[in-house]
């Protein structure tokens, strides 16, 4: 059993300071132990490319890769989606 091999990546493009993103990983914390968290700093001069795109959308998440939802986390799509991933990788 590969469990934990092949954890979706939720990607947070988020900025300093954003309250919107805290209280979007608070939302989150309940499926934290079902996908791997990587925060992205649009501010970073390397991540200007979604600084432009993401500016005034933060929070914005992708999951694995793919646009997932911005502003807020719609909980039933983000199950949803997260349960599609996983049963895809079993």
């Amino acid at each position: 059993c590969s469990a934990g091999a092949s954890k979706p990546v939720l990607t947070l493009f988020t900025k300093k300071p954003c309250p919107l993103c805290d209280e979007a990983k608070e939302v989150l914390e309940p499926y934290r132990r079902r996908f791997i968290l990587q925060e992205v700093d649009i501010t970073l001069p390397e991540n200007s490319a979604w600084y432009e795109k993401y500016k005034y959308d933060i929070p914005v998440f992708h999951l694995n890769g793919k646009f997932l939802m911005k502003h807020r986390v719609d909980t039933q799509k983000f199950e949803d989606q997260l349960r599609k991933v996983e049963l895809q990788s079993d």
